[in-house]
């Protein structure tokens, strides 16, 4: 009786790189390890800030040690992410490697906010390599029917880095100092620097000319730099204000000019042929979306406990562990269902229609809501979100040729960051505007008299915005409007806390429309099929539009 032969996986479902399959769980730990790194320090760094701007004496500009750190990371990932499929993946990898931790020591060393803002800007450069050479390392080496399995722990990363981030930040702050958030770095990322110039090998796709596209990396730059600013300067004005929509309309003039820029680039930084391709352009669109109203939660959530139920900054970041665990597990179960069945256009549907209706839930966010109730809502919604980071990775790889990999991955990144930002933006206005329309009528139902209520708007209105941020509110109350509302400092209190949840709660109908829109894209544009069944993979062709 002759033995039976093992199975042989067919062309298109082999991995692009073979390697022992020892190897390449080094590869993918150190890689999670890198990706672990650079999340932590758009989270880590908020719990130190407070030391750090009072030691560097920068409070009036502490927004950009988060701005710089994003507005790097942002405009760069499409550039490394083409460079990756030009050079390939290990040099370009280590490079955005060693910057980050150059970044990372430079910010340790700061002895201005000006020089902190400068460093974390390099820090930020070298994460923009970070994210989307990793995600496309793990398409080159396995195979399209196992990157499932894989691709769902980034994800988890990112709801793990939101976990211990504020934690560790705190207790390296109140221990060894706020420079030992930057300098533990260092040791992990030479790990990471030395495993992978062990084990991971150099492949370059066959027929791709080395011709670096410097025109359009350089108007890509000019246009995102204004968009995104004039976004994060949102915060603190309106639409009209020229370092507002000015700037945002002066990028979005330079991206038509990058459009025309890259259709004519030999080897361009965003090939516009992807969006010819129908699963990406459905997923970078649908992705944009559905991070938007993900953002919304994620800040706003803490918000409200911090101000409506008192609780410290950190507590808060734990009060939302509901949230977060949820995308942790769906996103690593999401991976290993699409890695069992193949098919992820149903998964990416469903888990959008679950995101709505977590939103839709967190909108009767109230004062008075019950607390287990309210983990529940942020427990739908997370479980619902989590999906979105780990299959629309899938689903682009599998759908573009392996020569642009690279460019492709990155792309989905720059959509998903860009949606972010744009979410922040919209949420911000949504909320401001609805706090300001509620606070007079919640304070007269609180029992305020009306003519309290109108003097004290009138008086001491312009200081609401900041007491908004504090947990003591009462006092700051008596300093922004006098002893004349003294007898009424509670039932302003309470009327606060009720505008402030209602606010809140408005910022996630934009979530519930940005999520059912996601969801349409996905329906309409998303081909459907098995992972692994596209004849792209193996042939750098773009798969059926079927």
């Amino acid at each position: 009786m002759t033995a039976a032969s093992p199975a042989v996986a067919p062309d298109w479902d082999r991995a692009p790189l073979e390697l022992p399959h020892r190897t390449r769980i080094e590869i993918f730990v150190v890689v999670l390890l890198g990706i672990l790194l650079a999340a932590l320090d758009q989270t880590i760094v908020g719990t130190a800030l407070p030391v750090i701007v009072t030691d560097l004496k920068g409070n009036d500009v502490y927004t950009w040690a988060f701005t710089s750190y994003l507005l790097t990371a942002t405009i760069s990932g499409p550039i490394y992410g083409k460079l990756s499929d030009l050079f390939g993946r290990r040099v370009i990898f280590m490079t955005g490697v060693s910057i980050f931790l150059i970044g990372s020591a430079l910010c340790a060393t700061s002895s201005s906010m000006g020089m902190f803002i400068a460093f974390r800007g390099i820090q930020g450069l070298g994460a923009g390599a970070l994210f989307p050479v990793s995600l496309a390392i793990i398409g080159d080496i396995f195979a399209p029917s196992e990157r499932g399995k894989y691709q769902g722990f980034f994800g988890a990363v990112f709801g793990i880095s939101s976990l211990i981030g504020p934690a560790i930040g705190g207790i390296l702050t109140d221990t060894v100092g706020w420079h030992w958030i930057f300098l533990v770095n260092l040791p992990l990322g030479l790990v990471v620097l030395f495993v992978i110039w062990r084990t991971l090998p150099t492949r370059i796709e066959s027929g791709v000319k080395r011709s670096v596209d410097y025109l359009g990396a350089a108007v890509l730059i000019a246009a995102l730099v204004p968009i995104l600013i004039g976004l994060t300067n949102k915060q603190f004005g309106d639409w009209a204000d020229p370092d507002v929509g000015g700037l945002i309309a002066l990028g979005l003039g330079l991206a038509a000019i990058f459009v025309w820029v890259e259709s004519r680039a030999q080897e361009p930084i965003l090939p516009l042929g992807l969006f010819r391709i129908r699963a990406f352009t459905a997923s970078v669109f649908a992705m944009f979306f559905a991070i938007m109203g993900f953002f919304a939660a994620v800040v706003f959530m803490p918000r409200w406990y911090q101000v409506v139920q008192g609780t410290s900054a950190t507590e808060a970041g734990y009060q939302i562990l509901p949230l977060l665990g949820g995308l942790i597990v769906s996103a690593i179960v999401s991976g290993q269902i699409v890695a069992r069945t193949g098919r992820y256009k149903e998964l990416i549907v469903a888990a959008l229609l679950v995101t709505a209706v977590g939103m839709y839930l967190l909108t009767n966010l109230r004062t008075e809501s019950n607390p287990q109730l309210v983990w529940l809502w942020m427990a739908v919604t997370g479980l619902g979100v989590g999906p979105a980071f780990a299959v629309f990775t899938l689903a682009v790889q599998n759908n573009v040729p392996m020569n642009e990999l690279g460019a492709a991955t990155s792309g989905l990144t720059l959509f998903q960051q860009v949606g972010g930002t744009v979410g922040l933006a919209l949420t911000g206005t949504i909320f401001g505007s609805k706090l300001i329309e509620e606070i007079p009528a919640q304070m007269i139902a609180a029992g305020v008299p009306q003519e309290v209520v109108g003097g004290f708007l009138t008086s001491g209105g312009a200081a609401l915005q900041n007491l908004s941020g504090t947990n003591d509110l009462g006092a700051a109350l008596r300093a922004a409007g006098g002893e004349q509302i003294a007898p009424f400092v509670d039932a302003m209190v309470v009327g606060i806390h009720q505008a402030f949840s209602i606010a809140t709660s408005t910022t996630f109908v934009l979530g519930i429309g940005a999520s059912l829109v996601a969801a349409l894209l996905v329906f309409f544009g998303l081909p459907g099929g098995r992972m692994g069944e596209s004849p792209a993979v193996e042939k750098g062709e773009p798969a059926p539009a079927s």
